[in-house]
């Protein structure tokens, strides 16, 4: 999964096509949990990019988008938020791709 590298990326990014944007952190003991099954996900939803934003390094962006629990999910497409899946509890594979069948 391609690591996000700014702030100016993730505005350009989430304003052209379909974006799933996963928040995360490398202290974080649930998103290790899902780490193995994302390639997997990654696959099975070819028709978005995935990306992983260090809640560490882009904790303003976190703030400004209401992100207090990790692991999370945002997807957008062309600018709009299809939806999120945002709570600070563990997260299955089942789980991640019920929510992103539901967009």
């Amino acid at each position: 999964m391609k690591q996000l590298s700014s702030v100016e990326e993730y505005n350009q990014l989430k304003d052209q096509g379909k974006h799933i944007f996963l928040f995360t952190a490398d202290w974080c003991p649930d998103c290790r949990v899902i780490e193995p099954v994302l390639p997997e996900i990654e696959q099975k939803f070819s028709e978005y990019e995935f990306l992983s934003v260090d809640r560490d390094k882009f904790i303003d962006l976190c703030a400004e988008l209401d992100i207090f629990g990790i692991p999370s999910f945002i997807a957008y497409e062309n600018g709009n938020e299809l939806g999120r899946f945002v709570s600070k509890n563990r997260k299955t594979q089942k789980e991640i791709e019920d929510f992103i069948q539901s967009l």
